[in-house]
């Protein structure tokens, strides 16, 4: 089903077909928030207008709490109001919500009108225009992974979120008899997104005891994350709505695989609004016969592998100089730490490859289909802010004409000579507050802002004493 126009959704609304609009935004967290309007309040006020909601929200923490330090929205600023106003070109039915439309909104000021520049949505939009401006697209598609589980979320909670009962009892990576069990959340989740106008490419098991992964068509960045937001919702809402619960954590069990998100980015020739072409599209050779410095042997391989033009090789080295820094933005809790281990299917090095998965850049496709797939975030990342990461990342190396290092042709696992991503948010925090590439490419509000998120984050579970630390040493301390 095609994504409706305004004009449409105001015909559903007069007919009865729709009588609830959602007004949302993503907040810092990559969360919906916002407002359910009345059909009828929507076509008389809200439409035109947008509604007004309390800055707070993006400048909060999982709990909903007040958070210090910001210079967005603090106590002593008041907590006013901010206006989110409708973006029409986001408007879905959702038909896992009976009679409902929603429609995603971005953040301006009341006092000034201006758009508010720390919200998520826009911080991407900023990324996207700066590509534009060098007359390039970023294009995304992401893998977003997720456990599914027989209690629903009331019966988890009760229980403190223990003793948790995985869908499958084995490992279901690409297992069709096991998926097929799963098929009558799975599929709703598939069914209600093609609905909701979000292509849905394929879903698959994964390697985790009831792990999924579902695949979006990729696309413009912005269009993308907005699509994984709902993607996310969706999934929790239907899975809750069949009496099940679904998590997106990076680890919800060490013992069991890790959830990503991969990130596969491509930068288009832009040209009067309509692209013109891969600018990643060299054609195709073996390797062993194109340009000594190109990559590695395509015969390593044993296939055929791209040619990397001069914009690839300056976006990649772009993506490698930034890694590091960047890491909050692929990693934005304390969870997401816990994913980075040896042969676990997330990455520790930062490096590149021709399609090596043990690294955290691993290039793949052939001709316009040639991308960079960034296999460092989590399924806990914002999109929003993850795909504003990768965009600049590449950026910043084009602008600087950055020099690519040789793919490493080998296990990143166990090489002693690569970089690595932190080992900790307090670690991925500091690297962010010092970095020169972030103030560079977000600007000094945004840094101060994303910073402020990440050092609360880590503060508060400082402030908590764990069900390990009583384990281990309440009798024997």
């Amino acid at each position: 089903m095609k994504q409706p126009t305004r004009d449409e959704l105001f015909v559903a609304i007069e007919r009865g077909d729709i009588d609830t609009v959602v007004m949302a935004f993503p907040d810092l967290q990559g969360r919906l928030v916002g407002k359910r309007t009345t059909g009828r309040f929507f076509l008389e006020h809200v439409a035109e207008h947008g509604t007004e909601n309390c800055d707070y929200l993006i400048a909060t923490d999982f709990d909903d709490v007040a958070v210090p330090g910001y210079r967005f929205a603090s106590y002593d600023l008041g907590y006013g109001d901010m206006l989110a106003r409708a973006d029409f070109s986001t408007i879905r039915m959702t038909p896992w919500v009976p009679k409902t439309a929603l429609v995603l909104c971005d953040l301006y000021s009341v006092k000034t009108g201006e758009p508010i520049r720390v919200a998520p949505r826009h911080v991407l939009r900023d990324q996207v225009l700066a590509a534009q401006r060098m007359n390039l697209e970023p294009m995304i598609g992401s893998e977003i992974e997720f456990y599914l589980f027989h209690e629903s979320y009331e019966m988890l909670h009760e229980r403190g979120h223990r003793n948790l009962t995985p869908h499958s009892p084995f490992m279901e990576d690409y297992q069709i008899v096991q998926t097929t069990r799963d098929e009558y959340v799975v599929g709703e989740i598939r069914r209600g997104l093609e609905a909701a106008g979000i292509p849905v490419e394929f879903s698959k098991g994964e390697a985790g005891r009831g792990q999924h992964e579902l695949n979006l068509a990729y696309t413009r960045a912005l269009e993308m994350a907005d699509r994984n937001v709902v993607y996310k919702t969706a999934a929790k809402e239907i899975a809750a709505g069949l009496g099940r619960s679904v998590t997106f954590m990076a680890k919800y069990d060490f013992a069991e695989t890790g959830s990503s998100c991969h990130v596969h980015s491509s930068l288009w020739h832009l040209s009067e609004g309509a692209l013109r072409g891969s600018a990643f599209d060299g054609g195709v050779a073996h390797l062993a016969t194109a340009h000594a410095d190109s990559a590695q042997s395509g015969a390593e391989h044993g296939t055929d592998a791209p040619v990397l033009t001069d914009h690839f090789r300056m976006y990649v080295a772009g993506q490698l100089a930034a890694a590091r820094d960047f890491s909050i933005l692929w990693g934005p809790t304390v969870n997401s730490y816990k994913r980075f281990q040896p042969d676990s299917w997330a990455p520790t090095a930062v490096a590149w490859g021709i399609d090596n998965r043990t690294l955290g850049y691993r290039v793949v496709g052939h001709g316009a289909s040639t991308r960079v797939e960034c296999r460092i975030p989590g399924a806990d990342a914002n999109s929003y802010l993850a795909f504003a990461g990768t965009i600049a990342a590449g950026l910043y190396g084009i602008r600087h004409r950055l020099q690519l290092p040789d793919a490493y042709p080998g296990n990143g696992y166990e090489a002693k000579d690569l970089a690595r991503i932190p080992s900790t948010l307090a670690e991925a925090a500091d690297l962010w507050e010092r970095s020169d590439i972030a103030r560079e490419c977000f600007g000094d509000d945004v840094h101060h802002h994303l910073l402020t998120m990440a050092r609360h984050e880590w503060a508060t579970f400082n402030n908590t004493v764990t069900d390990w630390e009583r384990t281990r040493y309440f009798e024997r301390a």
